[in-house]
């Protein structure tokens, strides 16, 4: 029997814990509401399990014998993190039209594929669940994995609606997707830093 408990409460805090997917989903919820920011939800999510599975079924081998090579997906994924960020936070911020992006499903599956981030947390769950040796349990972990990461990453969506009933002018919508851009320029740089230049 798998540790089903274990396996969930990993998930929960990988999937909640603050990170450029969910600063993302945030920023999606607030400007555009909740049910917009399902498409990049569900593509962040299916990414996630679907690397989750092929590590679990020995793609993890693959990426670390690339080395210095992984690093390119640093790169990228940090490129496309302080993108979303730059256009965030020069959006004009109209209260019932704006120029903040919206992502679609597949920026979700990007963002996912090119983040390391995403890879070591699935090369750490793979290892500390010893999912390479039980099939069965990784079927298990990948399933949790997706309802869990569907709600935790969803969650952000529906926090950012709500935080708009505050955000009731123009200059305050403005201001706090200045600080969400802010944020993840600043997480695409730290995230580039612990990858390739550490």
């Amino acid at each position: 029997m798998p540790p089903i408990l274990a396996m969930c409460a990993f998930a929960l805090t990988l999937s909640i814990s603050p990170g450029p997917v969910n600063v993302l989903t945030l920023s999606t919820g607030l400007n555009h509401g909740a049910r917009r920011a399902l498409p990049f939800v569900g593509g962040a999510t299916i990414s996630f399990t679907l690397l989750l599975l092929a590590i679990g079924l020995g793609l993890g081998a693959v990426a670390e014998s690339l080395g210095r090579g992984f690093d390119l997906l640093a790169v990228a994924g940090a490129g496309l993190i302080a993108w979303f960020g730059y256009k965030l936070a020069t959006a004009r911020g109209s209260l019932s039209t704006t120029e903040a992006p919206i992502p679609s499903f597949w920026h979700g599956v990007m963002l996912q594929v090119l983040n390391p981030k995403a890879w070591g947390a699935c090369i750490a769950a793979v290892a500390i669940f010893e999912l390479q040796e039980s099939p069965a349990h990784l079927a298990v972990f990948v399933c949790l994995y997706g309802v869990i990461c569907f709600f935790g990453i969803g969650s952000w969506a529906v926090f950012g609606q709500q935080v708009k009933r505050v955000l009731t002018s123009p200059e305050r919508l403005r201001l706090f997707n200045i600080t969400l851009g802010l944020t993840l320029i600043v997480l695409a740089v730290a995230l580039l830093w612990r990858s390739v230049l550490v």
